[in-house]
């Protein structure tokens, strides 16, 4: 287990993406990755309001909906640690300390609890002040509704700004950063990475397999299928992707892990790195990333996987 900054919320290693959750898996297929994923000893899901509008046929609120249904479901609420996301969403879209409210409430009817671990705010949103937002934060935290508040797309001045309120004000504190961080994407480590490990904080990096290019399902453009996912992660087959993906091979065979298990012990190898974000739509893709969770890489072997990507 791992803690989440100056935080009380000790989480499993992976942390298991809910994106899909009413996107790519239905409910039934969603609950069964969930069991399956706590049964392995994981406790940690990430997910937003707005997962899954952007599917056909969707409004938003689709992945909260099913989580809370399998908290109700299978009575799980106190043994997993429960992180969504507000602000991105077109119906409370920004971060308003109105908008935040009202949707911190949807989020709760939707998860059906009565508290959320970790709360972020999705993007940064220049036209609402700081200030406004992080008061409003802090009022969900005093009233016991939110247990800690975390950010996610925040350029490090920003972040820097959104601390430096907080501790003149007295508010609660972000405690987590959630970058765009893998190992084909690692503009996180120039500024903010420092930042982050400065203030104490820990990062739960999204896409931590690019897609699914780290997984290395996409080694040819005739590799897409059905998947809709598949433009995104083909943007990475080049010559350095090749060379990223031949290096995650040689380690895989070596630990008779899947490729996905590298790629996020990788990640997980991070320096302030808690839980890698990664979903897994059925019960196949859960099993190639489980054994990310424990597995050790040796020095040479970071080494190696991080000079293929540089």
């Amino acid at each position: 287990m791992a803690k989440i900054g100056n935080s009380e919320l000790e989480v499993y290693g992976l942390n298991l993406g809910g994106n899909v959750f009413g996107w790519t898996a239905d409910e039934a297929q969603s609950f069964a990755v969930l069991d399956a994923y706590v049964a392995a000893g994981g406790n940690f899901v990430d997910t937003a309001d707005v997962y899954s509008a952007f599917a056909e046929g969707n409004s938003g609120g689709e992945s909260e909906t099913i989580i809370g249904n399998w908290l109700a479901r299978r009575g799980r609420r106190d043994d997993v640690v429960i992180a969504t996301k507000v602000g991105a969403w077109e119906r409370h879209r920004g971060l308003s300390a109105a908008n935040i409210r009202e949707a911190a409430e949807d989020s709760l009817r939707r998860l059906r609890t009565d508290h959320i671990d970790l709360y972020y705010a999705h993007y940064d949103f220049p036209d609402d002040p700081l200030e406004e937002t992080l008061a409003a934060f802090d009022e969900l935290v005093r009233a016991g509704k939110v247990r800690y508040i975390a950010a996610s797309n925040y350029k490090a001045d920003r972040l820097a700004e959104a601390l430096s309120i907080s501790d003149r004000e007295g508010f609660a504190r972000y405690v987590a950063l959630q970058p765009h961080y893998n190992l084909v994407e690692r503009g996180f480590e120039e500024e903010l990475a420092p930042l982050v490990a400065r203030e104490g904080l820990s990062t739960l990096p999204y896409y931590g397999l690019a897609k699914g290019f780290l997984a290395g399902k996409y080694r040819s453009k005739d590799a897409a299928g059905d998947s809709p996912r598949a433009g995104g992660a083909l943007s990475y087959l080049d010559e350095r992707g090749e060379r990223v993906l031949a290096a995650l091979d040689a380690v895989a065979d070596a630990h008779r892990v899947p490729v996905a298990a590298v790629s996020l012990a990788w990640l997980a190898a991070q320096p302030t790195v808690a839980a890698p974000i990664a979903s897994a739509r059925n019960l196949e893709q859960l099993e190639g990333i489980l054994p990310a969770v424990g597995l050790k890489l040796s020095d040479e072997e970071l080494k190696s996987l991080t000079d293929a990507s540089s």
